[in-house]
């Protein structure tokens, strides 16, 4: 009777070699013959074999040069110590056949642990095909939930339906960018103020909304990210420039990426001054506005040169001697009201450290004296800027003296 290999408890492992050329059927009966009458009773093989407690002698033997080896093994459901009894019984085995022979117990194996062995790499491989379909399937329900968000939020806007985040129409500040897929990766990390162009023909919409408002263009960092941003230099109202990484596209870029590209803008006039590139004029209708109340700043440049002592001369020599040493570095150096240096930044931090600033009193700084930057200079009582070159000014604060190298 064959041993059922569920109640299998360990597994007799053996080598047999033999002085001649023998059969399998040789060394099995050699086994039973040698061996009865050897243990008692108790342990008898074919007794054993009977009643199901071991299993069938499997022998796998080769033959070479006159002479045999191979393996001997027997399942067995005795218990450890009864087996390795039998198993000492095999190695007095001294013949097979008319050859003589001698038969070595190599291993008593715990069939048990090599099972649980191959239980616990099992259980390993479905717990880690368990846990990377959950992962596929709780990720993929997550990107589900957060595209069918930014579907239903993204907006077309105008009459030529430019896609655009919610807060397109009420917020002061807007981001233009190339796309739809554009739009879609900023709205999925909760910037909803932003517009897409569809292309490299401006939107009539798009022009509009830059006149209102303060613009950020952002774009691809590679050629045609490139080409797009010189069209709406030339043709809108931008503020501020930002650019993805190079060889990068806003839609694919992760949120880091994002946010620091949105953090190192630069103001719009200084991106053309660099590149060369010729900017949009203000419309007339935003020049007759300002000059009703205000005099013309070059008219009011002349008045105050007239005006000017030997004493500003020298200052005027010193400023530039500081703005020579930071030139090509886009660096600002500011000052206090002993022209003494309070401290040196790079030109893109220059509004923030002035809004939150008390004690300046002049600013040299490697850049394109803009609109905004003599606002808040004007508001946080700055007296003395100096740059490159003025940019798009409309109205220029009397309080605020203006300095350039570029006249």
């Amino acid at each position: 009777m064959v041993i059922d290999p569920a109640t299998t408890k360990y597994m007799i492992k053996a080598t047999i070699r033999a002085d001649g050329v023998i059969e399998k059927s040789d060394v099995v009966g050699a086994i039973f013959g040698q061996t009865e009458g050897l243990l008692g009773d108790e342990l008898d093989l074919r007794e054993l074999q009977r009643s199901a407690r071991v299993g069938r002698i499997e022998v796998e033997l080769e033959s070479k040069n006159g002479k045999s080896q191979g393996t001997i093994t027997l399942p067995t459901s005795l218990d450890k110590v009864e087996t390795v009894i039998l198993a000492a019984a095999f190695e007095s085995i001294d013949r097979v056949g008319p050859c003589k022979a001698t038969i070595e117990a190599e291993e008593v194996e715990d069939v048990r642990v090599a099972r649980r062995k191959q239980v616990i790499e099992r259980a390993k491989k479905l717990l880690n095909k368990v846990l990377e379909e959950g992962k596929v399937e709780g990720g993929s329900i997550a990107d589900n939930v957060r595209q069918a968000v930014q579907i239903e939020e993204i907006i077309n806007f105008g009459p030529e339906r430019c896609p655009a985040g919610p807060n397109i129409e009420k917020s002061d500040a807007i981001i233009v960018v190339e796309g739809r897929r554009d739009v879609l990766n900023l709205l999925r990390y909760g910037i909803k103020n932003v517009i897409a162009v569809g292309g490299t023909n401006l939107p009539k919409t798009v022009a509009d909304l830059t006149k209102e408002r303060i613009t950020t263009a952002f774009v691809d960092g590679d050629r045609g990210g490139e080409l797009i941003l010189k069209e709406l230099l030339q043709t809108a109202d931008i503020d501020f420039v930002s650019r993805a990484p190079q060889t990068r596209e806003v839609e694919e870029i992760p949120q880091k990426l994002v946010m620091k590209a949105l953090k190192n803008k630069i103001p719009a006039e200084q991106y053309a001054e660099m590149y060369n590139i010729e900017m949009h004029k203000s419309k007339p209708d935003t020049f007759s506005k300002n000059t009703n109340n205000e005099k013309e700043p070059k008219k009011e440049s002349k008045s105050s040169s007239s005006k000017k002592s030997s004493s500003s001369k020298v200052k005027s020599d010193d400023y530039f001697s500081i703005l020579d040493d930071v030139s090509g570095s886009l660096k600002a150096v500011l000052l206090d009201k002993k022209d003494k240096e309070i401290k040196k930044i790079p030109v893109r931090e220059l509004t923030d450290e002035l809004k939150k600033s008390k004690n300046i009193e002049t600013v040299v700084f490697d850049g394109i004296i803009t609109q905004r930057l003599l606002d808040i200079a004007h508001n946080k009582n700055v007296k003395t800027i100096v740059g490159m070159k003025m940019g798009n000014v409309v109205k220029k604060p009397k309080s605020v003296k203006v300095v350039t190298k570029k006249k």
